[in-house]
């Protein structure tokens, strides 16, 4: 039986496939516990897994829209959102996020320590204790590190020639850059931790002996094989505990999800353009909100529901379309049913998800700011035109293979063992 620190914090869709590989470890014997905001406690003990709070570092007792303490869509490019992560996750509080964890560390004594990427507080406390660390990302890769990656954010498909090779390297530097604003804080915190200082924000990520990617390397854009310490590990999804039962209107009309982020994105402009375009076809309609927003403040016809949440799982067996902001969990689960998707990303992973989709042909790509007659054509031709559907199937099959054999437990059982 090994050890098994994870840390994380409220970012939305990567706590529930760290809390999965967590409930994974504890099944095969392990001994695990989950560092993170309290707010996601609940979903911790609904699967079983020992929980423990921050309490120096930030954290979020509710996931409301007030609550969120990132508010990146406050940000109008991406250099600012840049500056918000690197403020308030990965830089700013990086001692603090240190001296939890190393509480932590003191009284669960781990074998390893298992950490989401943008934390480099827990990076440091694995680094000062000598304990082996590994990056647990569950999305496509999102930092400037991975050679022969398309940069990430701007939706970017890979180079097909020496320009655009070009291209994505000048690219990938610029971001590189970028995230140097982050090293003042970050070489102070190791100071405080009597760590050397880095030259580089993203030297703090070359002491994880393992990056795994909770992702499916079908999905993924990323080079084949993946450089070392990267791996593919497949995607862990589930319904959150919040989620409440739900049965979509009656009727035999087509099936449409609708869902957003579970974080707060300042979505209402585009989920109510959706409600309205699905109000002028002959469809049944679903569209959850999530915990960041009140139904209530949306009008809909009746075709159409409007609610908090609604087990998704449930619904993609009978769903003909998804409608999503094109997060990774929103992306990969309506796939993994076979079901296309209609992407309206609006920061974040979403363009990389959404450009992935698109081109594989498994659905299309709308602005988030597309009106409802824009959403309806491309609904009616998500619907009518069974290219979509059949390339959906296939892309989904792939990704079930990679679900099947998913094999974070087996890596980072691998980690514990490795002297």
């Amino acid at each position: 039986m090994a050890r098994y620190l994870f840390t994380t914090w409220e970012g939305g869709g990567h706590v529930q496939p760290m809390l999965l590989v967590a409930r994974d470890l504890a099944a095969r014997g392990h001994a695990v516990l989950v560092l993170s905001d309290p707010c996601n406690g609940p979903d911790a003990e609904a699967l079983d897994v020992p929980f423990c709070a921050w309490t120096t570092a930030p954290f979020q007792t509710g996931k409301t829209r007030d609550d969120d303490r990132l508010k990146d869509h406050e940000a109008d490019n991406p250099l600012a959102v840049i500056h918000r992560l690197l403020d308030r996750v990965m830089t700013g509080p990086a001692l603090a996020y240190a001296q939890d964890t190393l509480a932590a560390i003191d009284a669960f004594a781990p074998d390893v320590v298992v950490t989401q990427e943008l934390l480099l507080g827990p990076m440091m406390a694995a680094e000062a204790r000598g304990l082996p660390l590994a990056l647990l990302a569950a999305n496509v890769w999102s930092l400037p590190t991975m050679p022969g990656a398309p940069p990430f954010g701007a939706g970017m498909l890979p180079a097909a020639n020496d320009e655009e090779r070009a291209m994505h390297t000048m690219v990938g530097q610029m971001s590189r850059g970028f995230f140097q604003a982050g090293l003042p804080d970050l070489n102070a915190a190791r100071a405080a931790l009597a760590l050397p200082p880095l030259d580089d924000v993203f030297a703090q990520l070359d002491i994880a002996r393992a990056i795994l990617l909770a992702t499916s390397q079908a999905f993924d854009f990323a080079p084949h094989p993946l450089p070392a310490p990267f791996a593919h590990v497949g995607p862990y999804l589930a319904d959150p505990a919040w989620v409440e039962a739900f049965a979509p209107p009656p009727g035999d009309t087509p099936l449409v999800v609708v869902s957003f982020s579970s974080l707060y994105q300042a979505q209402e402009p585009a989920l109510r353009a959706i409600i309205a375009a699905l109000g002028q076809l002959p469809v049944r309609g679903v569209v959850t909100t999530g915990p960041t927003i009140d139904p209530a403040e949306f009008e809909a016809p009746p075709h159409v529901a409007v609610v908090r949440s609604a087990p998704h799982g449930e619904l993609l067996k009978d769903a003909a379309l998804f409608i999503t902001h094109a997060g990774h969990g929103s992306t990969l689960r309506p796939l993994l049913a076979g079901v296309p998707l209609l992407c309206l990303p609006m920061g974040r992973d979403q363009n990389d998800n959404a450009a992935r989709v698109a081109h594989r042909g498994a659905g299309l790509t709308l602005p988030a700011d597309a009106g409802s007659g824009a959403i309806a054509a491309a609904v009616r031709r998500l619907l009518d035109e069974p290219a979509f559907k059949a390339a959906a199937e296939d892309l989904g099959a792939a990704i079930r293979a990679d679900e099947a054999t998913r094999g974070a437990a087996v890596a980072l059982e691998a980690l514990a063992e490795r002297p």
